[in-house]
């Protein structure tokens, strides 16, 4: 979306998607608002609001670096996004700073919709991505980038912006890269700064620690999940959607007085990762790590986007 207008997917009827039907039958109330200060019964928002609660579900997901981040009031995410993608369709050099799965698939859209760009990705690991996935699934995807045309550079990093009018980069081994554009793409990190103002909620790195059953480990009112905890595994939305059916039903059984049933304990290791339009690769962490071939990747997620099945799952 933030690359070029193909697809469109920065209108209401694709990627942005409205909350106002999220609950039926009017069985509950949806406020845009942003959550300033969490304390012990009660948040603040931004409007000056002060809602009490008996219960509270954080799930405030990560914030990011580069085009993916959109920490903007929601009327200047238009100028933002035509702002990035001008900066993409007139770069001819473009690195990527970071070889994970938003990096690899930033650097395939790019090559999928201007071939004759030269993109390369820079990633500090010596393979792709991290060590939850197989070598040989790491593997392959960097064989796939290689074949899409896409360059990479391994074991090395860049450090700080491309100052601007240079055409050029060094990494910090010292090898220099024609580049007219460096996009950052090195990862992510919990949006919990409203926890501050409650004791004991968030540890040193701001990961929320959590019980198995969800809920915060100093307050069994307070149920948290997705990037924000501090379980050991991968920040992805099928580990998300898992705790979610987890804290549900326990919320509930909170409110009304009854044992908590649900425990967390634990989500196979998948991903699906785009190779432009027509093609991906997939992990699945069973029997030592399944890879998953290019045409699956594509009928699953690579054309799609998991849009129509998203927009449903939230009433529209």
């Amino acid at each position: 979306m933030v690359v070029s207008s193909r697809d469109n997917l920065d209108s209401t009827d694709k990627a942005f998607m409205p909350y106002d039907k999220l609950f039926h039958g009017g069985k509950g109330t949806f406020m845009q608002a942003s959550v300033k200060a969490v304390e012990e019964h009660a948040v603040t928002l931004d409007n000056g609001k002060r809602l009490p609660f008996e219960a509270l579900v954080v799930a405030t997901g990560s914030k990011r670096v580069g085009p993916a981040n959109f920490d903007v009031p929601a009327q200047n995410i238009p100028a933002l996004v035509a702002e990035r993608r001008a900066s993409f369709a007139v770069a001819k050099n473009i690195v990527i700073a970071g070889g994970g799965a938003v990096g690899i698939e930033l650097a395939a859209e790019i090559k999928d919709i201007w071939p004759e760009k030269e993109v390369t990705i820079v990633h500090s690991s010596d393979m792709l991505l991290n060590d939850a996935y197989s070598d040989n699934f790491r593997n392959r995807a960097a064989d796939a980038l290689k074949a899409f045309g896409i360059k990479l550079v391994l074991g090395d990093r860049i450090n700080g912006e491309l100052p601007k009018g240079a055409t050029s980069v060094t990494t910090a081994k010292g090898e220099q890269l024609a580049a007219d554009l460096v996009v950052p793409a090195w990862g992510i990190r919990p949006n919990t700064e409203l926890l501050k103002s409650l004791p004991n909620a968030t540890g040193p790195s701001g990961l929320v620690s959590v019980r198995k059953s969800l809920q915060l480990a100093s307050y069994s009112h307070i149920f948290a999940l997705g990037d924000i905890v501090d379980i050991p595994e991968q920040k992805t939305v099928l580990n998300a959607m898992n705790h979610a059916n987890v804290v549900a039903p326990n919320v509930l059984s909170y409110l009304a007085g009854q044992p908590l049933r649900y425990q967390y304990e634990g989500s196979m290791t998948a991903l699906l990762v785009t190779i432009g339009k027509q093609s991906g690769i997939g992990y699945v962490g069973k029997f030592g790590g399944i890879t998953v071939g290019s045409w699956v990747v594509s009928m699953i997620k690579s054309k799609s986007l998991f849009i129509s099945q998203t927009r449903k799952s939230m009433g529209l």
